[in-house]
């Protein structure tokens, strides 16, 4: 699978890797729906550290579609409420 983080590139991630991306992420929405800042924004940098840590990085010449998009750190808790909801980004 190729998960985009916006601003920062795209990475290949293992579907090992996927099942842990899934757990954070479900806590996303649920720091989300709780009004939870904090954990939302502690949450969000693990989710785009642990891509960047155990993910594969894309050459920038290479040009493949993203399966998942990964809104930058600095996105709002009101602008996460838009993305982080039901299931979350990734399908797990």
């Amino acid at each position: 699978m190729i998960i985009r983080i916006m601003g920062e590139g795209q990475y290949r991630v293992s579907s090992a890797l996927l099942d842990d991306l899934n757990l954070i992420d479900d806590r996303i929405v649920e720091d989300v729906a709780k009004e939870d800042e904090a954990g939302y924004r502690e949450d969000l940098s693990r989710l785009i550290q642990a891509i960047k840590e155990k993910g594969e990085p894309v050459a920038a010449e290479e040009i493949l579609e993203s399966d998942v998009i990964v809104p930058p750190e600095d996105l709002t808790l009101a602008e996460a409420e838009k993305v982080f909801r039901g299931i979350g980004l990734i399908k797990g």
